[in-house]
């Protein structure tokens, strides 16, 4: 594959990524921000750089950055005698992302609860859907330690043998 053919797939992907982050109810400019920093080979790019990239103003340029700085999904570094700020993925320890969900999912069971006790007929059909999500999310937040454990020892022992 040429240099040019696996640019070209990136930015493809990039487009295909940032759909699905429009799915999951992100901004188009900030999930196409967000995609470029994640897929693209370079690593940090400045202001002017994402909008020339994108084909996007500076202002959607702006507000989509403060957002996902605001997300925790993206940061900027500078280097010394650059005035330029360089903006990356923000690297963070990576089950961080795992327990933020186990947080959500823990407010989720939370806030069901509360839902199902003020409800008037306990057996109707809402009730029943809303208590298996709130089961099959205690069952995954208890899988979570686990699976955690697992990955590790297969992370660790993989690491030993190489």
């Amino acid at each position: 594959m040429t240099t040019e053919e696996r640019i070209r797939l990136q930015k493809h992907l990039v487009e295909t990524i940032g759909l699905e982050h429009e799915k999951e109810g992100m901004q188009p400019v900030s999930s196409r921000i967000l995609a470029l920093l994640m897929v693209m080979d370079k690593e940090c790019f400045t202001f002017d750089e994402i909008i020339e990239e994108l084909g996007i103003s500076k202002s959607a340029a702006s507000v989509a950055l403060k957002m996902l700085q605001l997300r925790n999904n993206v940061e900027y570094i500078t280097f010394p005698g650059d005035r330029k700020r360089y903006f990356r993925l923000k690297r963070i320890e990576p089950y961080h992302i795992f327990e933020e969900s186990r947080k959500k999912m823990q407010r989720n069971i939370e806030n069901i609860g509360k839902i199902l006790t003020l409800k008037a007929n306990p057996q109707a059909p809402n009730n029943h859907f809303l208590n298996e999500i709130k089961q099959m999310m205690e069952f995954f937040i208890d899988s979570l330690d686990h699976l955690k454990e697992s990955y590790l020892k297969r992370h660790n022992s993989s690491n030993f043998s190489s």
